[in-house]
């Protein structure tokens, strides 16, 4: 374990568009569970707050320690424990990365499925955000991944919940109560996951429309139809062209076709086999094209993973263009043209701009606002997030609420449903 009085600044802030500054009393990193135990006895026993940190890739502010309070970090403690191939279950430590998970699974045959975008996220943070992505139209997010976790409590018990099996009704699901609690409840400093089958063959499917609402009206017939796609992606024009163009990204999109286009889906469909991959591209262009769309454009090899990795860089070019602020807002995926068309008037009556893309095979909308004005800025996603909550929806689809959300949640959740998770 390292102990470290004077903190690298990296490790007092997350990817949160909100500057704050913190003075943490201490940053540690412990390389195993029972010096997580040690130190969380020791913070208890002093009332000192702690705050686990993984990568610190989160956008909402999670991640920043109380000033005074002790830092948990968990940049040492990134080991697989155990794969097994047979019940498809990988055992890891909280600290191990996205990208070094994928790593270790090569050549099994497996893969970890959930995508949130950025690799270089901690399991751990995974977990306690409930961390989604593009995949979640097909694979889920993190809570239907995690079979069990081992935590630690504030006074430094060790728990273990749940375990290698994929189903059980014996007593509370602890594990599930955890996933997402953004570490309000216990630490996480292990996770037993399940593992699915890697497909051989994919194909990537860019589709321009004249509409959006088109784009949302055919993703149930997508999901219906039971073609099982693994991505769907919705891009208004503004967003692709920023990301096109900050990658140097050259789609084939014809320019007649790009001039009348307002958003684009894309879809990524995979398969056991070449023959049913071809079919299933086939069906899928005929639904697209009877509900509308533009052309399909067939994307292979390099240039679809190029478009998925543009993608995932969106926040990057957000930032970049100077964006004040990310939401991730979800609503049910028939609510989503409602969802927009008001958005938009909100924006325009607070003077702020917005720019969208989002897994709207799920309903979860990002979209980056541009408004400098705090006070105008804030009355405006506070308008927002209302009309999501509204529509059926949530503040927070997979970011989580950190500090950046947390005034907006309080605004608009039941006191019941507040006073309860503040008693559990």
């Amino acid at each position: 374990m390292t102990f470290a009085g004077n903190h690298d600044p990296d490790d007092l802030h997350d990817e949160s568009l909100h500057e704050r500054h913190r003075d943490p009393f201490a940053v540690v990193r412990p390389s195993s569970t029972s010096e997580v135990s040690a130190l969380l006895r020791w913070a208890f026993s002093h009332e000192i707050p702690v705050t686990p940190r993984g990568s610190g890739t989160g956008l909402s502010g999670g991640a920043l320690p109380v000033n005074g309070g002790l830092v948990i970090s968990f940049d040492q403690m990134r080991d697989v424990v155990r794969i097994d191939a047979n019940d498809h279950v990988a055992v890891v430590q909280a600290g191990i990365t996205l990208s070094e998970l994928n790593e270790r699974l090569e050549g099994t045959g497996l893969h970890y499925p959930v995508y949130p975008g950025e690799l270089s996220g901690s399991l751990g943070g995974n977990v306690n955000t409930n961390a989604g992505g593009m995949r979640a139209v097909r694979h889920g997010v993190t809570r239907h991944h995690v079979l069990g976790l081992e935590i630690v409590l504030m006074d430094g018990t060790i728990v273990r919940t749940g375990g290698p099996v994929v189903k059980s009704s014996s007593g509370y699901d602890l594990t599930q109560l955890i996933i997402g609690s953004e570490g309000t409840l216990a630490v996480v400093t292990e996770v037993t996951l399940k593992l699915s089958p890697v497909f051989d063959h994919r194909a990537t499917l860019l589709v321009p429309f004249r509409e959006l609402d088109a784009i949302a009206q055919i993703v149930p017939t997508l999901i219906s139809s039971g073609l099982a796609p693994s991505l769907l992606e919705y891009l208004d024009v503004l967003t692709m062209t920023s990301l096109t163009r900050s990658t140097d990204l050259q789609l084939g999109v014809s320019p007649d076709i790009a001039e009348i286009t307002a958003a684009y889906l894309v879809i990524v469909l995979e398969t056991r086999t070449a023959e049913q991959l071809e079919t299933d591209v086939a069906e899928a262009a005929e639904l697209v094209g009877a509900a509308g769309a533009l052309d399909v454009y067939v994307l292979e090899g390099a240039k679809a993973q190029q478009l998925i990795e543009a993608r995932e860089r969106a926040f990057w070019v957000a930032k970049a263009a100077g964006a004040n602020d990310i939401i991730d807002v979800v609503v049910p995926r028939s609510s989503v043209p409602k969802f927009l068309d008001e958005v938009a008037s909100l924006a325009a009556s607070h003077g702020a701009f917005v720019a969208g893309c989002g897994h709207i095979g799920d309903g979860n909308v990002h979209m980056s606002v541009f408004q400098s004005d705090d006070d105008q800025r804030e009355a405006f996603l506070l308008e927002l997030f209302a009309l999501g909550v509204n529509l059926g929806g949530a503040i927070s689809g997979e970011h989580g609420l950190g500090l950046d959300k947390r005034r907006a949640y309080l605004a608009l959740s039941d006191p019941v449903h507040i006073e309860l998770q503040r008693g559990i």
